[in-house]
């Protein structure tokens, strides 16, 4: 590809509320070589109001004439998890570049079936976390042995999200067929972050409760039952040896809403920590240590909600470097396999009481 503007079309751009509002708009509006080319929602109204209030060149009400129109280099889909699958495979037989927020697929058999349909595709899988630059900067203290070998990690994540009550738009997320739950999205981006500074997990123990098991859905008052676990504990251990404790927990109050990350090696330690309430998706962390390390590098993009841009652009600026080098290294679909295959394990460790084992 000559180094031209990548041009980007974003399905699921709702200008009143929305993931990629928070987070992908401003990461484009911050990165060079980029622009967004067009818009696409559920109807003319709000994708024309979206187009406007994001300055798209272009809005659509009809995400697939968006997907299939010239004028776009790379779909992003960031709707709600069930309507990936249609999306992302039209988007694939288009020869478009396709970034896709994790999960892929509501289960691990539609997550293998949409990285079966890419070719010479360039994906990348939203479980951006890995690449905020003070996990970027763990890992090579980690890797290069500055606090000796690793021993132990352990790991908090609590959110608001998933609660006792929620709004009527987020009851999906109480059904296990959506693939949208806290051991899906906050315990894959969390597992996903200790991957990334420690190792590849290799087998797994893990316990998770349903506290709610009726949720009171906001508007109405109604209630609805809960299908999926809101509190996942897990116990772990990585291929480098490293034992690792993940303690994930969701509907906390906003003054308890963090996320930390620290890891114990024969010669120090370092922590990562943030209270973002998106959780290690979302947000700057910091970075501290008892041993001295650079800076983290500053971050390519900024803003969005309490700087939601700022992993979302590291990662649109890697893929954007392959697109443009004709590489492959930017976690894609087949990540997004393998991260699927880990929440399963972790589920299938729950439910039997065994502990599992991970192969590549």
């Amino acid at each position: 590809m000559t180094q031209k503007d990548i041009r980007i079309g974003i399905v699921g751009a709702n200008s009143t509320a929305s993931w990629a509002k928070v987070s992908h708009i401003p990461a484009i509006q911050s990165l060079r070589g980029v622009k967004l080319a067009a818009v696409a929602t559920r109807n003319e109204q709000s994708a024309r109001e979206a187009a406007d209030a994001f300055g798209a060149e272009h809005w659509f009400s009809d995400p697939f004439a968006m997907i299939r129109d010239d004028r776009i280099d790379l779909v992003t889909v960031a709707v709600n998890v069930p309507a990936h699958r249609d999306l992302v495979l039209a988007a694939l037989e288009a020869g478009k570049a396709v970034y896709c927020e994790a999960p892929l697929g509501c289960n691990v058999a539609e997550t293998e079936e949409l990285a079966r349909a890419v070719r010479s595709n360039h994906t990348a899988i939203g479980w951006q976390g890995r690449y905020n630059p003070a996990v970027r900067r763990a890992a090579e203290m980690v890797s290069s042995g500055r606090i000796g070998r690793p021993l132990n990690a352990r790991i908090v994540a609590r959110t608001l999200a998933h609660g006792p009550e929620i709004p009527i738009s987020y009851d999906y997320c109480n059904r296990l067929s959506s693939g949208v739950n806290t051991l899906t999205i906050v315990g894959g981006h969390t597992l996903d972050v200790v991957e990334a500074v420690l190792a590849p997990i290799s087998e797994v123990d893990a316990r998770t409760e349903i506290r709610w098991p009726k949720v009171k859905l906001i508007e109405t008052g109604e209630e609805s039952v809960r299908e999926a676990a809101d509190w996942v504990g897990v116990l772990g251990k990585t291929r480098s040896g490293v034992v690792f404790t993940a303690d994930i927990e969701a509907g906390v109050q906003p003054e308890k809403v963090r996320f930390s990350f620290e890891v114990r090696g024969s010669e120090g330690w370092l922590s990562l920590t943030s209270t973002h309430p998106y959780g290690v998706q979302a947000g700057d962390l910091t970075l501290t240590s008892n041993v001295a390390f650079a800076p983290p590098e500053e971050a390519v993009a900024s803003g969005g909600f309490m700087g939601a841009a700022i992993n979302v652009g590291e990662l649109y600026a890697h893929l954007i470097r392959d697109m443009h080098a004709g590489a492959h290294t930017t976690p894609g679909f087949e990540h997004a396999v393998h991260n699927a295959h880990l929440i399963e394990a972790v589920r299938r460790a729950a439910e039997r009481g065994e502990r599992q084992h991970l192969t590549d």
